[in-house]
């Protein structure tokens, strides 16, 4: 284990209250340049089949402003990739992922750029994954291997669900590595209450009172709605006090293609993330949907501000 800890520049701005500009989606950006998705593993495969594409879309998140880039690594854990077939693709995968990250750093970055190693809670369906210690096992293996490649954060994305979020939690935090736990919400029309992005049944509010107690450095609202970050970002504020960020998705999936539909014009982002910005936000990007305009525009309004 290399036992990184977070860059001090990153460090010194959030701790500073300053503002930190991340890149944008990169599974859906991968689509977009041409990729095809896989239908278990989503983006998954994309570094076996397109690592030359993986790395231009982090050159150019890095030239659009990025100064976190996050590797292509969402759907790269055990599970998911068993489930297309490609189990034994597994540490391959993670490790040419971070490989290609820094690469893209020492090609285009003209200032400092931090590299986070994504992970999602997602699991394979059926009863080999419904086991605890199975699960845990596969999120500490894909964070052990991300940690030995070089990542020198974890990005944990798209946690709702109330046992699976923490699982991928303490086995991220066990790396020694930072890790920003990114949740993924939506608030429902008729009560609005905040509830999980896929886990209608999951309560965010007791999600955040149950991972607060972890040693987290930072807690992300993600992949959620724009219209309903605001929100989500309150029922984090009620018991984190924590740096926190935002970086929403725009469109919608239907397995195993994102549907790029009424995607937020970067200038309207721009203003959404005004108000997140003042209701505490220091993390700022783009999921799913966004793409490089989306963060050439965050960094021209505010790049000075960083």
């Amino acid at each position: 284990m290399n036992n990184l800890r977070v860059p001090d520049w990153l460090q010194a701005k959030l701790d500073a209250g300053g503002l930190i500009i991340i890149d944008g989606a990169m599974g859906t950006e991968l689509e977009a340049r041409g990729v095809p998705m896989n239908s278990k593993a989503w983006s998954g495969a994309a570094l076996l089949t397109h690592p030359t594409v993986v790395r231009e879309a982090h050159v150019d998140y890095i030239r659009a402003g990025a100064e976190v880039i996050i590797t292509n690594t969402f759907a790269a854990g055990r599970s998911l990739l068993d489930s297309a077939g490609l189990g034994a693709e597994v540490v391959k995968i993670n490790r040419k992922s971070v490989e290609v990250a820094r690469q893209a750093r020492e090609e285009a970055a003209e200032q400092p750029v931090a590299i986070a190693g994504s992970m999602c809670e997602w699991a394979a369906s059926g009863e080999h994954w419904s086991d605890t210690n199975r699960l845990y096992a596969s999120y500490r293996e894909q964070a052990d291997i991300l940690a030995e490649a070089g990542a020198e954060l974890i990005a944990l994305e798209m946690c709702s669900h109330p046992v699976r979020s923490r699982l991928i939690a303490e086995a991220a935090i066990a790396t020694g590595l930072p890790v920003w736990l990114g949740l993924s919400c939506k608030q429902e029309a008729e009560t609005g209450r905040v509830v999980g992005y896929d886990e209608p049944n999951a309560d965010i509010d007791a999600l955040v009172r149950d991972l607060v107690e972890l040693d987290v450095a930072l807690i992300n609202v993600m992949h959620s709605p724009i219209g309903d970050t605001a929100a989500a970002l309150s029922v984090v504020k009620r018991h984190w006090s924590g740096p926190i960020g935002t970086y929403p998705e725009s469109g919608y999936f239907i397995m195993p293609n994102w549907q790029f539909v009424d995607i937020i014009e970067p200038a309207d982002l721009v203003e959404e993330t005004r108000a997140w910005i003042t209701s505490g936000a220091q993390i700022i990007g783009g999921c799913c949907g966004l793409g490089v305009d989306h963060i050439r525009a965050l960094k021209a309004a505010f790049g000075e501000e960083n």
